[in-house]
């Protein structure tokens, strides 16, 4: 994040990220940005059960995407704007199964750069401290 931070303004960014660029199934995953800081900004998934699998967790293609899309609306916090970016490369690892229930969504910006931007993303159940699901990610910024 940027010297002059303001939370208000990085949290403003990345609600509006969430609501104005993903295509709708993203959307309708409904994740709420909670707050954000100098170095990050936490998510909320909420519960969702067409988000479980028929192993009775939440399904790792929709743990993938939510950290993807929080990854990015976390960049636009840290750049106070949207800036129109692509992954480059996201490396994911599904520690342990996450129950049916809202996630928790840690997003911290590693660095951001004129070109290049990296995250490292932390997945929790809500009201759990162990971690469920970790990525990092790097982006490319295309303007």
């Amino acid at each position: 994040m940027n010297a002059q931070f303001d939370a208000e303004q990085a949290l403003d960014a990345a609600r509006e990220t969430l609501q104005s660029v993903f295509a709708p199934w993203i959307k309708a995953l409904a994740i709420e940005a909670l707050s954000a800081d100098k170095t990050g900004v936490d998510f909320r998934l909420p519960e969702n059960a067409d988000l479980v699998h028929v192993g009775g967790v939440i399904c790792g293609q929709a743990t993938a995407s939510a950290a993807d899309t929080c990854a990015v609306a976390a960049l636009s916090a840290a750049n106070g704007r949207f800036r129109t970016c692509t992954t480059v490369d996201m490396t994911t690892h599904f520690i342990r199964p996450l129950k049916p229930g809202p996630v928790m969504i840690r997003v911290e910006v590693l660095s951001n750069g004129r070109r290049m931007a990296y995250v490292r993303v932390e997945m929790r159940a809500e009201g759990e401290t162990r971690l469920a699901f970790s990525a990092t990610g790097a982006y490319a910024y295309l303007e």
